[in-house]
């Protein structure tokens, strides 16, 4: 990847983001799975309550997105930048446009659940554990 320190970055809330250039940061994130396809990413795309997308110049280097009712509650999940463009404060970028957009649309009970070794992270973005309360998933 020949991106310089100096490029420009941007973060933009949009939908019309190209598919491969998300599957690419899924697959560098691990978290691309054989059973999934381009739908499976336009389903992101669409079924997101906005999705934040970093560009240094036109090329995808990092994203995020949010799950909403629209009107109190939201879940942030799947934020990631490539790995040789972290620790430039890109994911943090990220996360506030998110909290931004969000905010903006009167959203103001804001979660997520970070991968093991993010608390600190989020932590300094304002994020604090929920204290009596136990994330849970649905077994397979």
């Amino acid at each position: 990847m020949g991106i310089s320190a100096k490029l420009s970055i941007s973060i933009e809330i949009r939908r019309d983001v190209e598919i491969d250039a998300i599957i690419r940061l899924y697959e560098e994130a691990g978290w691309w799975r054989d059973a999934y396809d381009r739908k499976f990413i336009s389903g992101i795309l669409t079924g997101s309550f906005c999705f934040a997308a970093a560009y240094a110049g036109d090329e995808l280097i990092g994203m995020g997105r949010a799950l909403s009712d629209g009107a109190s509650d939201a879940y942030i999940q799947d934020v990631t930048v490539l790995k040789a463009l972290r620790g430039r404060g890109v994911g943090r970028r990220i996360i506030l446009a998110i909290i931004n957009h969000l905010k903006a649309h009167g959203v103001d009970w804001i979660a997520l659940v970070g991968e093991p070794g993010t608390r600190g992270f989020y932590e300094k973005l304002g994020f604090r554990e929920m204290h009596a309360y136990i994330p849970m998933k649905l077994s397979d």
